[in-house]
């Protein structure tokens, strides 16, 4: 199977099937230096873990990480950092039933045709816990923007027709509830609209919101390996997202270029608060780069800010300074208790009910998902980003 890489300069492999003996990651190009232990990942992969609430699986999984190489005395060294994570739940024989059907919904049919052969057990390298790896990589990303004064968050943005509201905003409110919704109003209002789902044996949907604060302007490349589009391939990869937009996205097609426009200012933006105002407000941290970078500090002398955010962060491929947004949305759980239509490996029309133990919603354990997919591609093109200048290339060699 090819496909299973991603990065340039720092990269991450993931390998392992949901019923193997485990699932892992092993993460090259990290440099050395960088303190790392396994409760900076075990945090992250916490968040991702199953049977946290009614609305995960009742799988029960510690998820507990072990980091196998790459690090010393608490360090990273600069080899490649390798990570596992053991099953110890697995109920394989959950899935017997369905070995030779294929699941609406599922990588069943087009594995089968790829390869001949599919792993049933829990859907084998395409079943979410394959994120595992994902998340471990993202961990060790984040620390390293940490470093760099880059922050990303993600959150629920929406479940099924229930969105949060920008009044009730409160990104505390997205760590003190099930569902990662950074309103409480709008959380319990999902929770009596998944209630009602769950009752009837089906599943929702929803979007993942994911901002990056403090990236400096020009990071990126500007035709093929935009910034933007990075990331849309990053996060497309992750299971079960079916559309990533930037900035306004699909609602830029039915703007207007006088107001989709973003207008630049000089000065800091307090000092044009009110003429941003007028123009729809700041839609970000206005080129707020990272305090202890010299391209931040050089952005703040510039006094270069937007009025409003429309773009997300992101122009021509490179980040404009601005925090960029990104949104993903997520299909309802294809794993549904109720009876479907679907065929068997023959071709025979046939009835199923799957059986076993899945997530109603899989969005609030894909917020993490989306938030180290985004930190590991920030950081590799940040890295992939210092050879862009002489003048950065002459800093390290001369």
């Amino acid at each position: 199977m090819a496909g299973s890489v991603w990065g340039t300069v720092l990269t991450m492999t993931t390998w392992g099937e949901s019923h193997g003996k485990g699932l892992g990651v092993t993460v090259d190009g990290c440099p050395a230096g960088l303190l790392l232990c396994e409760d900076d990942i075990q945090k992250y992969l916490d968040r991702r873990k199953p049977g946290q609430s009614r609305f995960t699986t009742a799988r029960q999984e510690g998820d507990r990480v072990e980091i196998l190489s790459g690090v010393f005395e608490g360090r990273t060294t600069g080899t490649p950092v390798s990570m596992i994570v053991r099953n110890t739940d697995q109920r394989s024989h959950d899935y017997s039933a369905i070995m030779d059907v294929y699941r609406p919904g599922h990588a069943d049919y087009t594995f089968d045709e790829k390869y001949g052969f599919r792993d049933y057990r829990g859907g084998g390298r395409s079943s979410g816990r394959e994120t595992i790896g994902r998340v471990a990589a993202g961990a060790v990303a984040a620390k390293l923007l940490a470093e760099l004064g880059v922050s990303v968050m993600a959150y629920t943005r929406s479940i099924g027709p229930v969105t949060v509201s920008e009044e009730r905003f409160d990104p505390a409110q997205a760590a003190g509830n099930r569902l990662c919704m950074p309103d409480a109003e709008a959380a319990a209002e999902a929770e009596r609209y998944l209630d009602g789902l769950m009752a009837a044996g089906d599943s929702a949907g929803g979007i993942v919101e994911c901002v990056v604060r403090g990236l400096p302007a020009g990071v990126g490349e500007p035709v093929f390996e935009k910034l933007d589009a990075r990331l849309a391939h990053a996060v497309m990869s992750i299971g079960a997202v079916k559309g990533v937009e930037i900035g306004d996205g699909f609602a830029a097609a039915g703007s207007a270029g006088s107001r989709n426009n973003d207008s630049f200012r000089g000065g800091t933006p307090a000092e044009n608060a009110d003429s941003d105002a007028s123009e729809g407000g700041a839609g970000g941290i206005s080129g707020n780069c990272a305090k202890n970078s010299p391209a931040g500090e050089l952005e703040a002398r510039k006094g270069i800010h937007k009025a409003t955010n429309h773009a997300g962060g992101i122009l021509g491929g490179l980040s404009d300074g601005d925090e960029i947004v990104l949104r993903a949305a997520f299909k309802p759980t294809p794993s549904i208790a109720r009876p479907q239509q679907t065929v068997n490996r023959g071709g025979g029309n046939v009835e199923i009910e799957i059986k076993g133990r899945h997530d109603p919603v899989i969005v609030p354990r894909a917020v993490v998902v989306v938030e180290a997919m985004c930190a590991f591609t920030i950081a590799d093109m940040m890295l992939l980003n210092m050879s862009s200048k002489l003048e950065n290339v002459k800093k390290i060699y001369c």
